[in-house]
């Protein structure tokens, strides 16, 4: 077999070990805070008033699916990532969308605005960021041959 019908795979370039490990972080963080919340840990959620723990506890049922897919979406898609999988694209995708239809339940469909304030709206463009962040990346990365 000649070297030119062997194509050897891109090497992982360092930036893919950072945004992997830093992505998987953050969205651990988001994976902590949907375990805390819907299991009701006392002491994560001690920093809520009554009204902003009514509020979470009375999520609809296909708000608290959306949520999880999005958080465990985002874990998944890190791993994926640092797996070198192609796959991670389309999970990061999924996330995000989800991501983004648990935001609009909770500011424009719910009073969580209200209750939450500006902060945790801010917060939230923060989220979208990095997830769309870690979704055009991750396309980038199957683009260029780096993910298999």
């Amino acid at each position: 077999m000649s070297e030119d019908a062997v194509t050897a795979a891109p090497a992982t370039p360092w930036h893919l070990w950072a945004v992997g490990i830093v992505g998987l972080l953050w969205n651990a963080f988001g994976a902590y805070d949907y375990l805390m919340t819907q299991t009701e840990n006392a002491a994560y959620m001690a920093r809520f008033t009554a009204e902003q723990l009514e509020y979470f506890y009375g999520f609809p049922t296909w708000v608290v699916a959306l949520w999880a897919i999005a958080v465990w979406g985002g874990v998944l898609g890190c791993i994926l990532l640092l797996l070198r999988k192609r796959l991670a694209a389309p999970v990061f995708l999924v996330s995000l969308v989800c991501m983004i239809l648990t935001s609009i339940y909770n500011f424009a469909l719910s009073e969580g605005l209200e209750l939450m304030g500006g902060t945790a709206a801010a917060f939230t463009v923060v989220i979208f960021l990095f997830a769309l962040g870690l979704w055009l990346y991750a396309r980038a990365m199957a683009q260029r041959g780096i993910l298999t």
